[in-house]
């Protein structure tokens, strides 16, 4: 059973009213209390729906400051839909310099501006940086849906992480793909591709779940318009960047692009990277890879980065270089 948070919220608002006005919850202090029932309230109700966007509770969900629209049953975040710049969207009564304020919140998602009750912060505030936190939570200790995985014919390996825990202690062991899984790729791939497409949960499936379904198609139409020939695309589960190096030793690519979940944050669960290198070998060092990062709805979208990665990896193969040395 899902309930919007906008709702969810309005029910431990009016619960704690109620109590409240029977006496049998009480605040630390009078001041406190005057706090809570002038200001706190008086914040509250000027917050519209459109603030709080239609954000679902399933256990946990999305940034509730996002709007996030569904998209084929999921939750996603929607270019500018977070909430910046609205001048409703911040708490704080009658700011000495709104405009500054409003100018701050169209540049950074980041948590301004949300006022408090006394010395707590809002109880909708709280909320919703509860519901943000689980969501990071779940991003990491999650798993990417077969489905999606099985729709774009990918086969998965797995590198020797073991379980989260391990693969938290132990990046390390995210690096090296087990030999199950060498074999496997061995027996499957294409050798010596022009572009090797490799997909990685990292430390966010979800970004995985929210993101393929827009970055990779559109990835591919670009390649094919620059008349860029693929190898055979498959998913590494508990993957770190540097698989790239071993899977780069295995297949022999012009240029590999591994699409991973970065680590989640308070703003998206739902974030993914793109990185890319020139003939990836052992040994690689980081100043060699090229990366698009904040690949999501509300970052740079999934469409658009898709096209512009095909772009770069063009420019990789004309120029026989990567990271540092590429011109872009």
């Amino acid at each position: 059973m899902t309930i919007s948070l906008d709702r969810l919220v309005d029910q431990v608002m009016a619960e704690l009213e109620k109590k409240l006005g029977a006496g049998t919850v009480g605040l630390p202090g009078e001041k406190d209390a005057l706090a809570y029932k002038g200001t706190s309230d008086a914040v509250d109700s000027r917050q519209t729906k459109e603030d709080m966007g239609s954000s679902t509770v399933s256990g946990s969900k999305e940034h509730a400051r996002q709007s996030p629209a569904m998209d084929n049953g999921s939750l996603a975040e929607e270019p500018g839909a977070l909430g910046f710049g609205d001048a409703a969207a911040y708490n704080v009564p009658n700011p000495k310099w709104a405009e500054g304020m409003n100018e701050l919140l169209a540049n950074t998602p980041a948590r301004i501006g949300v006022w408090r009750a006394g010395t707590r912060p809002l109880t909708r505030e709280m909320l919703k940086f509860r519901c943000d936190h689980a969501a990071a939570v779940d991003s990491i200790y999650g798993e990417v849906n077969q489905a999606v995985l099985d729709e774009f014919g990918m086969f998965t390996v797995e590198t020797r992480y073991g379980n989260i825990e391990n693969y938290l202690k132990r990046p390390d062991m995210g690096r090296i793909v087990t030999d199950e899984g060498v074999e496997l790729i061995r027996k499957k791939c294409v050798m010596k591709p022009q572009v090797q497409v490799v997909v990685s949960d990292g430390l966010s499936a979800n970004a995985v779940d929210a993101n393929l379904h827009d970055v990779y198609p559109s990835l591919l139409d670009s390649l094919e318009a620059y008349g860029l020939k693929t190898g055979t695309p498959f998913f590494v589960r508990g993957g770190r960047v540097a698989v790239m190096d071993q899977i780069g030793e295995l297949l022999q690519p012009e240029v590999l692009v591994l699409l991973i979940g970065e680590r989640p944050g308070l703003v998206s669960s739902k974030s993914m990277s793109a990185y890319m290198c020139f003939r990836p070998r052992q040994g690689t060092v980081e100043s060699d890879r090229t990366v698009v990062s904040n690949i999501h709805r509300g970052g740079t979208p999934p469409v658009e980065a898709g096209a512009h990665i095909g772009t770069i990896l063009k420019k990789m193969i004309e120029q026989q270089a990567s990271g540092v040395r590429l011109e872009i």
